[in-house]
């Protein structure tokens, strides 16, 4: 990770240590631009949706923000009406110390689902956040997000627009409950250029289907995930789609939205290796996603991984009870360049052969059905003993 990484022109962050966790740990970050900027959020789609997200979601009716104000330790998720007022205290806190009004506050929370905030250690983190804040806190800002993650994860990129320079920089956390649409996650996109909201939300949808929501670590879909964009034009540079540079710009995006969501895989709870699962010749997109999702996510595949155990069997089982059609006969099944499955039989290779394949730390598994001419890609790792320890 770049040692580089800087804010975009306006913004600055902070992180502190609140005492929502052990003492000395950092546990509440704040990110805040200071003119308003155009806003835009992607949100979990499971049913249980935490208090944050669903402010949040009011918030952005308006798709304009100040600051994000985030909390660890405490999800804020199912605690009823007690929680929604803790959400909008938060907001509305912050909002005071800052002189802005609380709608123009984002908030979230990640960690423990039922426990209610400990609003009076939150208040007086959101006053140590506000007195605190400057443009040279990344890594600590990162770090105040983490919950069982080993890292601190954020990343930049520049994008030269009319010979300006335009910075988009990323924060993400999350290492287990991940299956996005989206995950235990939560990601904060900044960038000083000047973008209309509803280009924004179309560019942040367009890089979170390619990114984010192409990773899963556990199958767990979180209530809280949230990935939230915000524009504040202080590069002075305005972004549409009439202009050359819009496409740069898009692409950018996406590949931040990448970075920080491979930073997360590599990062899953007790993984020690990174898997793609690549799923082509489905009848369509859609069956292909369900085939990779079905592999990805069957935990006897996960574990044969950790043991580096060939059982293609499990493969062939996972994408059976998917929603993709398979014809079994069709199907074939590598293990890198190595093929595992032949027509859907095993192969020529020897035990041996699949064993050192499937032993790498950075695994490919590639899955053609012959069915179609659509494809889909899922990022996921591997299940050990260390995944049971960090979660019971």
């Amino acid at each position: 990770m770049s040692t580089q990484v800087q804010l975009p022109k306006g913004f600055s962050s902070a992180g502190t240590a609140a005492g929502i966790k052990p003492e000395g740990v950092l546990d509440m970050a704040l990110i805040y631009s200071a003119s308003p900027a155009s806003a835009a959020g992607v949100f979990t789609t499971n049913q249980v949706v935490a208090a944050p997200v669903k402010l949040c979601r009011t918030h952005l009716e308006n798709p304009s923000a100040h600051a994000i104000i985030m909390n660890s330790g405490v999800a804020n998720a199912c605690t009823g009406e007690p929680g929604m007022q803790a959400a909008q205290t938060m907001a509305a806190e912050t909002a005071a110390a800052l002189g802005i009004q609380p709608d123009e506050v984002l908030v979230c929370s990640t960690g423990k689902i039922g426990p209610q905030l400990p609003l009076d250690k939150i208040s007086s983190g959101i006053e140590k956040l506000v007195a605190s804040a400057s443009s040279a806190q990344v890594t600590t800002t990162a770090e105040a997000m983490m919950t069982t993650d080993t890292r601190p994860k954020f990343a930049m990129r520049t994008v030269s627009v009319a010979g300006q320079e335009v910075v988009l920089t990323g924060f993400a956390k999350g290492a287990g409950m991940i299956e996005p649409n989206m995950a235990t996650m939560l990601a904060y996109l900044l960038t000083d250029a000047a973008l209309e909201p509803h280009l924004l939300q179309k560019a942040l949808k367009q890089a979170v289907d390619q990114s984010f929501n192409r990773i899963s670590i556990d199958g767990d879909q979180s209530t809280n995930d949230s990935v939230l964009l915000l524009a504040n034009g202080a590069a002075g540079v305005a972004l549409d789609e009439t202009i050359a540079e819009w496409d740069l710009f898009g692409e950018a995006l996406q590949s931040l939205c990448f970075e920080l969501a491979m930073m997360i895989v590599h990062d899953g709870e007790g993984a020690d290796r990174f898997v793609t699962v690549e799923v082509t010749q489905a009848q369509t997109e859609e069956e292909a996603d369900g085939a990779a999702r079905a592999v990805a996510n069957s935990m006897l595949n996960k574990t044969a991984w950790a043991g580096t155990y060939p059982d293609w069997g499990r493969i062939m089982d996972a994408i059976g009870y998917s929603k993709a059609q398979v014809q079994e006969e069709k199907t074939q099944v590598y293990y890198g360049d190595l093929q595992a499955v032949s027509n859907g039989m095993q192969s020529s290779a020897s035990h041996e052969q699949m064993v050192k394949a499937v032993s790498e730390k950075e695994l490919l598994i590639r899955i053609e059905l012959g069915v179609g001419e659509a494809a889909a890609v899922v990022y996921t790792c591997n299940c050990t003993e260390a995944y049971v320890r960090i979660n019971y």
